[in-house]
């Protein structure tokens, strides 16, 4: 079983990635589904734990741009037996305005949301953790791209 972990912009397709790619399969986690949670990070990880008790995988989406972010998601697989995959959507505020614009009512965010958090954004590292890493980028006629993410080269003694 897997914990997938979507990684990037708000608006940058991670939702829909999910429907098209795993939703027949995993089980969907999003801090968007329980905004008013007194404790968001508990709540996550309580559905992740269902998850994982239930036999099925599990997909956390959220934006999770930074490695710390990501850090605590690979801790979590690994407590409950779960093999952690990376998704990585990189930064392209353009496109994720662009989507965002077309969204309705509470899922648009405002656009210094997306700003903000393409400036915290730092990109997937070998050292993280994570069994596979792939990235992926949205084409504009709809559907998406995916790859292997080429690993950085191990750093210099």
């Amino acid at each position: 079983m897997d914990l997938v972990v979507l990684s990037g912009l708000q608006g940058a397709g991670k939702t829909t990635f999910y429907r098209a790619r795993f939703a027949a399969t995993h089980a969907h986690v999003s801090r968007d589904l329980f905004r008013s949670a007194r404790d968001p990070a508990r709540r996550q990880r309580q559905l992740v734990e269902q998850a994982a008790a239930a036999g099925r995988s599990v997909v956390v989406d959220n934006t999770s741009v930074r490695r710390a972010d990501r850090a605590g998601l690979v801790a979590l697989a690994r407590a409950l037996g779960l093999r952690p995959v990376l998704y990585w959507f990189p930064p392209d505020p353009a496109a994720s305005i662009a989507r965002n614009a077309r969204r309705e009512g509470k899922a648009q965010v405002p656009v210094v949301a997306i700003l903000a958090t393409a400036k915290r954004a730092e990109p997937p590292a070998a050292e993280e953790g994570f069994d596979e890493s792939f990235e992926v980028r949205a084409r504009e006629g709809g559907g998406f791209d995916v790859a292997p993410l080429a690993s950085p080269p191990p750093p210099r003694r």
